[in-house]
């Protein structure tokens, strides 16, 4: 409120109890809160209807092209991921998609048979074996490839 005869601006005091848990629970609520917000991720590529057949025909994922020109890729028990076409696309440098497999000698057999080329690792941290499989008493078996754009995708034995 603005007091004419003093030129002091002040902010009324509200006294309606209803009004007061109103303002109490706004300065609770000030900042933007996302721990309720549903999310999911995304990531491009040079070619979509590449990307879908791979996904889906060598991969064996739900891949559902969507009326806005983007790929859901459905995985279980979560959101699905959106893969976009994207002009002057360049590859992740860093791992864009994880699967969590029983079996991961099987799987990385079974994706080799599909024409699938595993990546190598022999300098640094990481180190992959005959079988393309890191094997590291410090975290859990991991085996990597490269969808059609080259983004990296990870294997993990659960």
């Amino acid at each position: 409120m603005f007091d004419r005869k003093t030129q002091n601006h002040s902010i009324a005091r509200p006294t309606e109890p209803s009004i007061m848990l109103s303002l109490a629970l706004l300065q609770l609520n000030t900042k933007p809160m996302l721990n309720n917000a549903t999310a999911f991720a995304g990531f491009s590529v040079d070619a979509l209807e590449t990307a879908k057949d791979f996904y889906q025909n060598t991969l064996g994922l739900k891949a559902e092209e969507t009326y806005m020109g983007v790929l859901y890729l459905h995985t279980k028990g979560n959101h699905p991921m959106v893969v976009y076409p994207k002009a002057g696309h360049t590859p992740a440098s860093y791992t864009v998609l994880n699967f969590y497999v029983d079996d991961l000698e099987g799987t990385v057999s079974g994706l080799k048979e599909k024409g699938v080329r595993f990546e190598q690792y022999q300098d640094g941290p990481i180190r992959t074996d005959e079988k393309d499989i890191s094997r590291d008493e410090k975290g859990p078996d991991m085996a990597w490839f490269k969808d059609p754009a080259g983004n990296i995708i990870a294997l993990i034995e659960k």
